[in-house]
C-alpha cells in the first residue's frame, strides 16, 4: 500500500490540532496504519528548534534566522518521521508543513518568496502532501478563540493583526496556486461540522 501525506494549514486558532486528533481517531476506528505528527517539532531536534522559533523573548530573531530554522527542523523530520512512515504505507498527517513557512517567512513580513521555496526544496528533498486541508477564518476570531482557550502567547502569535491579515490571505493565495493539492474549509463551523468536510474529502485519497 502505498502511503499517503496530508497537511492541516491555517491561521492561528483554526482548529489544526483538533482536526488531527479527529482525523487520528478515524483512522484508529477503521484499522488504518497513520502516523501524525506536528511542526516545528515531531523529533527531538526539532523540539529544541521549537523552543527557539517559540520563544517570546527572542524578539531580535533575523527572518533568515527563521526560515533556516523551521527549514532545519522540517529537514530532519522528512528524513526521520515522514519518509519512513509514507515507505510504510501509512498515512501521514501533519499539523503544519512547508505552506506554513511560505505564509509566515514570505507572505507575512514581506520576506524574499522564492528564497523560502528554494530552502525548503532543499529541507524536504522536495517532498510534496498529496491533500493540504486550509483552514480559514478571520484572524479576529482566531485571536478570540485563543483567548478562550487560555493559551499564552508565542513569538508568532506576538506579530500584529496586519501581520495575520497577510498571512489568511497568503494560504488562499496558495490554495488558488496549487487548486489540485489544497482545499479551503471555512474554520469558523464547529469542529464536528469541519471534521465531516475533511473526512468526506479524505476517504477519495486514502481510497476507503
Amino acid at each position: 500500500m502505498k502511503g499517503c501525506f496530508i497537511t492541516l494549514e491555517g491561521s492561528e486558532g483554526g482548529g489544526k490540532s483538533t482536526q488531527a486528533a479527529l482525523i487520528s481517531q478515524y483512522m484508529d476506528d477503521k484499522g488504518i496504519p497513520y502516523l501524525t505528527t506536528r511542526e516545528p517539532g515531531g523529533t527531538a531536534i526539532g523540539d529544541r528548534v521549537r523552543r527557539i522559533l517559540l520563544d517570546p523573548s527572542l524578539s531580535e530573531m533575523a527572518l533568515r534566522t527563521e526560515i533556516l530554522l523551521y527549514a532545519a527542523s522540517r529537514a530532519q523530520l522528512v528524513e526521520q518521521v515522514i519518509r519512513p512512515a509514507l515507505n510504510d504505507g501509512k498515512v501521514v498527517i501533519c499539523d503544519r508543513y512547508v505552506d506554513s513557512s511560505i505564509v509566515y517567512q514570505a507572505y507575512g513580513p514581506g520576506g524574499d518568496l522564492q528564497e523560502v521555496i528554494d530552502i525548503n526544496q532543499t529541507a524536504t528533498g522536495g517532498l510534496k502532501p498529496d491533500r493540504t486541508y486550509i483552514l480559514d477564518l478571520p484572524v479576529e476570531e482566531g485571536n478570540l478563540r485563543l483567548k478562550s482557550r487560555g493559551y499564552d502567547t508565542d513569538r508568532m502569535e506576538q506579530k500584529g493583526r496586519d501581520f495575520h491579515r497577510r498571512v489568511r490571505r497568503g494560504f488562499l493565495e496558495q490554495a488558488r496556486l496549487d487548486p489540485e493539492r489544497c482545499m479551503i474549509v471555512d474554520a469558523t463551523r464547529s469542529a464536528e461540522e469541519v471534521f465531516e468536510i475533511l473526512r468526506s474529502d479524505l476517504e477519495k485519497w486514502i481510497r476507503l
